[in-house]
């Protein structure tokens, strides 16, 4: 394997791709932590996923609108079903979840048996084509972040449970056709997971640094060396993830005490 030189005009589009998937993760991220919900993320990008395969199988543009409300509308379908099953059994929600994710994956699967790309459209929608984002793309994600961004900072209060996982429906069904489900899951997950234990008013700036240097990192280290980007960024992320706490934990006990 040679190494290769980086060619930042391909990653930085990426790069904006993964801070906009960021930008509404982190935040959503640590409520899914704080519900107990964990596997929410992987259960809803599936079954996005199986409305994007659906629009595909049925011939639509990739990129085109159709698949958009396809993907969009088997997200809220499957966000209004964890609310009900919450409402009806939260006891025992996460396994619920799990189900679900195993019966989307299943569908998806059945829905590609019989096509000759199969395998390279699961491997899209696992490990995403960051690398590809196009500039319109970037665009559609930008408004949505800032929708999403404003609708949870703003409302976040009121919004109820059926507004969460409407409103969490809403951002993954978008960053799950820019970066992979592996990349959503990581993005919800590991900053949160990392930031659990220190201060309130440190989390969300460390989750988010965690995140940013994740993606800066992994995109550089798997243009350098020729490799899967979605794969080195999740992997690179998840290996700074405990560093970051620990070294301003270290920090914080060395500084010197105010008199």
């Amino acid at each position: 394997m040679t190494p290769t030189a980086i060619d930042w005009h391909i990653l930085l589009p990426a790069l904006v791709a993964g801070l906009l998937v960021l930008a509404t993760h982190v935040p959503l991220g640590a409520q899914v932590l704080r519900r107990g919900i964990v596997f929410i993320d992987l259960a809803i990008a599936q079954i996005a996923g199986i409305g994007v395969i659906a629009a595909d199988a049925m011939g639509f543009e990739p990129q085109g609108w159709a698949v958009q409300v396809s993907a969009l509308t088997a997200a809220l379908l499957g966000a209004l079903a964890l609310t009900w099953t919450e409402r009806r059994w939260p006891e025992i929600q996460e396994a619920l979840i799990g189900v679900l994710f195993v019966l989307a994956s299943c569908a998806g699967l059945l829905l590609l048996a019989g096509n000759p790309h199969g395998g390279e459209h699961l491997k899209d929608l696992l490990v995403g084509q960051i690398l590809w984002v196009s500039t319109q793309q970037l665009i559609g994600m930008a408004v949505l972040t800032a929708l999403v961004l404003a609708l949870w900072f703003g409302l976040r209060e009121r919004l109820g449970r059926a507004g969460f996982y409407l409103l969490f429906a809403l951002a993954v069904t978008a960053s799950v056709q820019l970066v992979g489900v592996y990349l959503v899951f990581t993005s919800l997950i590991v900053p949160a997971l990392a930031v659990r234990s220190l201060r309130p008013a440190l989390r969300l700036p460390l989750a988010y640094t965690i995140g940013a240097l994740g993606y800066l990192l992994g995109l550089a280290l798997s243009a350098r060396f020729d490799l899967p980007s979605g794969a080195v960024v999740v992997l690179v992320m998840a290996l700074i993830a405990p560093l970051i706490p620990w070294a301003v934990m270290r920090w914080r006990h060395g500084a010197p005490q105010a008199v």
